[in-house]
């Protein structure tokens, strides 16, 4: 048994919110049960000697009202020195924090309806849900409510408090433009079969040091059946996942070990009691990972509006300012979506210009952009598992690249991490970064072409490294081929495999420009 394990049986994870009141109170926390302060979203951050914290806050289905923005940007400023990140699970985290803030940040956020319970640890993390839902007429049913039932019945269960590991849960509803089940222990899809809706669904996603995208599970689960369903999945997992080595406790490893059949037949006699009817599978995104970016239409003549952070980071001015916008222009709806932006809904015809032009102020301009489908983990910065810089060098990249290809008409996602955790999906973007380390220089494999569309297939990876100093050459370099040689209307994963993957290995690529 692990130490986390073991650790877990002395203390069940949700009742550590009253020894957090204690560390608070005496101004130190207790360094053997702080792992179990990761169920009320409270980490460590680097250096650890330092005593500071990060805290990560629940967002319900990606969802929030300007007022409660103000609320955040407030707690940045009077406690975390500045920092706002909305993660790529359409949540909130702070850092710099003490622990003797702690509750004054809890009392703030419960006072406008906000927790961080269950926003880490071994438990059902935030659900994803599409940022879209209610607004895009191509969706095929408006899941918040669904979202919010899983959400509900999950957040802070002590029945599902103590998983093998950290459980991830995704409701899509427009699976032609998102494809982020492939990542998450369970998937919903919706989809239309014989003029009925339901869902598709899918297990076992994850990424990390070794990668495993979901499978289907065969079945087509109406909408009345989704928590029963999510609740039999994640119980058998509960009950059957491996704890003895945390690297191997994730979901993925039960499904290729015991096969999506047989797990299915456990899930179904165990644990629901019936068969689940059989279904086909949801049509699927091509360019699967990207956000819906720009504005766009909605189902009743408004618009919503699709902004780019810049790496998730967003400072308490920009955010009152944002609060501002969506207030003046919108009903003061926002909503994170799940590649680290912000959407804007509600927005009528006659405002969607005025508004654009006070977002590009902001360096927030409404268009599709390699800012927009570029995300960073938080990196060396604060997290201790973390071996190179992300954020700044992400954000300086951006900044290069979109000089240079502004007139680039595909998406193209660039995604980097500094570790092997794959926190930001780097074995599934069109160019994935995962940091380390090399004769003590910050270095960068390269994962190619990877893919939460139509592929569905983790990416290449590339013999050979490239140094941090020299990540924005190489970048630059791939994308001028790309824009130079591909045909029309062709993604980067379908060039990729037309050219083939030996012309952007890093001694290629940066032997020489490529011609």
């Amino acid at each position: 048994m692990s130490n986390i394990e073991a650790l877990k049986k002395e203390t069940p994870p949700f009742e550590i919110l009253d020894d957090i009141y204690r560390w608070a109170a005496a101004g130190e926390v207790d360094s053997e049960k702080l792992d179990l302060a990761k169920w009320y979203g409270v980490y460590p951050q680097r250096p650890a000697e330092d005593g500071y914290l990060m805290l990560r806050v629940k967002i319900p289905s990606g969802g929030y009202d300007a007022r409660i923005l103000r609320v955040l940007a407030g707690i940045s400023e009077d406690f975390a020195r500045g920092t706002l990140d909305v993660s790529d699970r359409q949540a909130f985290q702070f850092h710099w924090l003490r622990i003797q803030d702690v509750p004054e940040i809890f009392s703030r956020l419960e006072a406008v309806g906000l927790h961080s319970k269950g926003a880490c640890g071994d438990t059902v993390r935030a659900v994803i849900a599409s940022p879209l839902a209610g607004l895009d007429a191509r969706e095929v049913i408006d899941v918040r409510g669904v979202s919010e039932q899983l959400h509900h019945h999950f957040s802070g269960n002590p029945e599902f408090g103590d998983l093998p590991r950290k459980f991830k849960v995704s409701v899509t509803g427009v699976p032609t433009l998102e494809g982020i089940h492939l990542v998450n222990d369970i998937g919903f899809l919706a989809h239309e079969v014989n003029g009925e809706v339901g869902f598709d669904v899918w297990v076992g996603g994850g990424l990390g040091a070794v990668a495993h995208l979901a499978e289907r599970l065969g079945v087509f689960v109406k909408e009345d059946e989704v928590l029963e369903v999510a609740r039999a999945i994640t119980a058998a997992y509960r009950d059957h996942g491996y704890r003895q080595n945390r690297k191997k406790s994730r979901l993925k490893y039960l499904i290729v070990d015991m096969g999506v059949e047989q797990f299915r037949e456990v899930v179904e006699t165990q644990y629901l009691g019936r068969k689940m009817a059989d279904g086909p599978s949801a049509p699927v995104a091509r360019f699967g990972g990207n956000d819906v970016l720009g504005v766009h239409p909605q189902k009743d003549g408004r618009f919503y509006v699709v902004v780019a952070t810049t790496v998730g980071r967003i400072d308490p001015s920009k955010a009152r300012r944002l609060s501002d916008l969506a207030e003046r222009y919108g009903d003061g709806e926002l909503r994170n979506t799940p590649f680290q932006n912000i959407l804007i809904p509600n927005v009528k015809g006659e405002d969607v210009d005025a508004l654009s032009a006070e977002l590009a102020e902001l360096n927030l301009a409404p268009k599709v952009s390699i800012r927009g489908t570029t995300i960073a983990c938080t990196g060396i910065q604060f997290c201790r598992l973390a071996l190179t810089e992300t954020k700044s060098r992400t954000a300086a990249l951006v900044d290069y690249l979109e000089l240079k290809f502004q007139d680039l008409d595909v998406p193209f996602t660039i995604n980097i991490t500094g570790c092997s955790n794959a926190c930001t999906r780097y074995q599934v973007a069109d160019l994935g970064f995962m940091g380390a380390q090399h004769s003590g220089e910050e270095v960068y494999n390269v994962h190619l072409a990877g893919s939460l569309g139509e592929a569905q297939r983790v990416g290449i990876k590339l013999k050979g490294r490239v140094k941090a100093t020299e990540l924005h050459l190489y970048t630059e370099r791939v994308l001028a081929d790309f824009r130079a040689h591909r045909l029309l209307d062709e993604s980067f994963v379908q060039f990729v495999d037309r050219v083939g993957s030996e012309r952007f290995l890093p001694d290629v690529v940066l032997g020489a420009v490529l011609a």
